[in-house]
């Protein structure tokens, strides 16, 4: 028979000395071995082989939750349940399917949906929220693998349904998998199907991929084992597909079912009593509100003004103007409405103007850089923002994993392994930094002449007319579109820019659009900039590569089209990483690759959430550190609720 061991064992399985388990707090544990009773029947192609038998599944193995857990540390397993939280969302919505890139998507329309093992809630947190880069079952409850990791197979609960009441089994898992291939994104299809070559129902629970030898083994088992799983009976039933728009919903798994919709008004989604999963000790404690609503507004402003009323009930706030100034408004004065500033424990968002560099101009990193000198955070953070906005540098930033000064040790030796892909410049001056401007003046005069230089190198030179042109004649145009629903600092913010440029001979200008107009030329990339974001990363995982790598610089999710041989080469050399220092070490490295490649216009970030909401909620005491979890683990106080009926301050 096969040797069967528990997840704790897996460090010394890949060669490291030491061999432990971590309980919740994150202290070392002496483990007593206790396997299910089917564990000693499953079958393997190789009886000799050394398998791993797990709750859960991170890359190295160590999992913070033990076997038999009762419930996520950072929540109230005695919550009460009932009650409504309502959220707004911007522009419109023609579609309830996410998976497709047809149409407008309703928000949260994923939250239907469950997968092998939880990467987050129904509503988007991180779960668990406490911990990162670890996965527990869901739909699965033992996960099993080899200590290569090329293969993995999930034991599933017999008692998972769908809403509609129908068993969810191995096949609805492998038909999923074969209709995202199929009918998903290309870049989905082609880097999971190149890398998953089998996916195998061994019984109606059971269920097997295999992945190709030679690659890492990075975002295998976690990106098989987070994928929704749909109904198999009601595609067929149907005829539907996954690359459609439509408004009727497959029926889901999840703790939430579809209640109701008004297109373009609101979104209701309604807590199932008959959720097969209430038992899971994943469960306890979370998913409190009977009713989850999701209100449509036209811009940021209509939907501030409708949340003084009480039209909805917790809004999450991105405009700092508004957070400074605006919450001045009667509820808040007579405590109805809390506002909190809690602390994000996640990188921001790489949030800023990103260049598109299919634009023969963007393609010099010259002008790339004198660009970006146009943009002043320190005078609109001031005017603007009322300071209180601090300058993101990086794509990983306050992390340990940020790129500082220049290269030493480790990841000096690991840049020049790479030889000549890498520039002098990187292995010898400091990493990229935002540049400084002027808080009295938004034309900062040293940061212009800085930025005509380095134009004038690329020989792009100001005419008689005060226009830029190349040398062939050609006047440097830039346009940039933004929604109409941004909020109205953004809007704000995107016009000083537009000056600056202008200022240097530029011919630039922004659009203002409607939503729709908006997702419809952000997926064809028709844009010359753009205010965007890419992912801010902790870990290394394949997702690296489907955002900044060359191979899917056409996809929607590399806004800046990034096309580098030298970022897929570090890229490819932190996911073949044989721990978490050397994989440390690589990360370091990418964000000063990334950094040096200047794509971007890094602009502000916000080490906190700002928070808003009416009164009728309580929370854990202490929130954990990956999620505010709102619409995850608080909870409704009716009494409280009630004595602001009361008041007639909300219905």
């Amino acid at each position: 028979m096969p040797k069967i061991r528990p997840v704790c064992d897996v460090w010394h399985a890949r060669g490291f000395v030491e061999l432990f388990c971590r309980g919740a707090s994150g202290a070392v544990l002496a483990v007593a071995l206790s396997l299910p009773a089917w564990a000693t029947e499953v079958t393997a192609t190789d009886d000799a082989e050394d398998r791993i038998l797990a709750h859960g599944y991170s890359f190295f193995g160590d999992l913070s939750y033990p076997a038999k857990f009762e419930h996520f540390n950072y929540v109230n397993p005695d919550a009460p349940r009932g009650g409504e939280i309502s959220v707004w969302a911007p522009g419109t919505f023609d579609s309830m399917n996410p998976y497709t890139r047809r149409g407008r998507a309703g928000r949260f329309s994923w939250a239907l949906y469950e997968s092998l093992l939880e990467a987050s809630g129904p509503f988007g947190d991180s779960a668990p929220a406490d911990v990162y880069g670890e996965y527990y079952g869901l739909l699965a409850h033992t996960v099993e693998y080899p200590p290569s990791k090329d293969w993995v197979i999930f034991h599933m609960r017999p008692e998972a349904r769908f809403s509609d009441g129908t068993p969810l089994t191995a096949h609805d898992v492998v038909f999923t998998h074969n209709l995202f291939l199929e009918q998903g994104l290309p870049s989905y299809a082609e880097a999971v199907g190149y890398r998953v070559i089998n996916a195998e129902v061994l019984d109606d629970h059971t269920v097997r991929f295999d992945f190709r030898e030679g690659i890492s083994r990075r975002s295998l088992i976690d990106q098989v084992g987070a994928t929704p799983v749909f109904s198999q009976a009601w595609f067929e039933e149907t005829g539907a597909r996954l690359d459609e728009s439509r408004l009727e919903t497959s029926p889901g798994s999840g703790p939430y079912v579809l209640d109701g919709f008004e297109i373009n008004r609101r979104i209701t989604y309604r807590r199932n009593p008959d959720y097969w999963g209430w038992h899971l000790p994943n469960n306890q404690g979370r998913h409190n509100f009977d009713v989850v609503r999701v209100e449509y507004f036209a811009d940021d402003t209509a939907a501030f003004e409708a949340f003084k009323t009480g039209e909805y009930t917790f809004r999450t706030e991105g405009n700092s103007r508004q957070w400074a100034a605006g919450y001045d408004f009667p509820a808040v004065a007579r405590g109805h409405v809390v506002r909190a500033e809690i602390l994000d424990g996640m990188p921001p968002p790489a949030t800023g103007f990103v260049f598109n560099l299919a634009r023969p101009m963007f393609q010099d990193r010259r002008v790339r850089e004198a660009i970006s000198l146009a943009f002043n955070f320190e005078w609109t953070n001031q005017q603007m923002q009322h300071g209180l906005m601090s300058q993101r540098q990086s794509f990983s930033q306050g992390t340990r994993l940020e790129a500082q000064g220049v290269p030493e040790g480790d990841e000096l030796a690991f840049l020049q392994d790479l030889g000549e892909l890498v520039p002098q410049e990187i292995l010898t001056e400091p990493v990229v930094m935002a540049h400084e401007s002027s808080t009295e003046r938004l034309q900062d005069r040293r940061n212009l002449r800085q930025a005509n230089r380095l134009l004038e190198e690329a020989g792009w030179v100001v005419g008689e007319d005060g226009r830029r042109r190349s040398e062939a004649g050609d006047v440097m145009r830039i346009t940039l579109p933004f929604s109409s629903a941004s909020s109205s600092t953004l809007e704000s913010i995107i016009e000083t820019l537009i000056q600056n440029l202008q200022a240097m001979g530029i011919d630039a200008r922004s659009q203002k659009i409607d939503p729709a107009q908006y997702t419809l030329r952000s997926r064809e990339r028709d844009y010359d900039m753009v205010f965007d974001q890419y992912i801010s990363f902790m870990d290394v995982g394949t997702g690296l590569m489907q955002r900044f790598g060359s191979e899917a610089a056409d996809d929607v999710f590399n806004p800046a089209g990034l096309r580098s041989e030298l970022v897929d080469r570090v890229i490819e050399e932190a996911l073949m990483a044989r721990g978490p220092d050397e994989r440390d070490v690589a990360l370091r490295a990418l964000d000063r690759v990334l950094r040096w490649e200047r794509f971007m216009i890094p602009v502000w970030h916000n080490p906190y959430n700002w928070v808003a909401y009416w009164d009728i909620f309580d929370h854990p005491e202490e929130l954990p550190e990956f999620a505010v979890g709102a619409l995850d683990f608080w909870w409704h106080n009716a009494e409280r609720h009630q004595a602001l009926r009361a008041a007639g301050a909300l219905r």
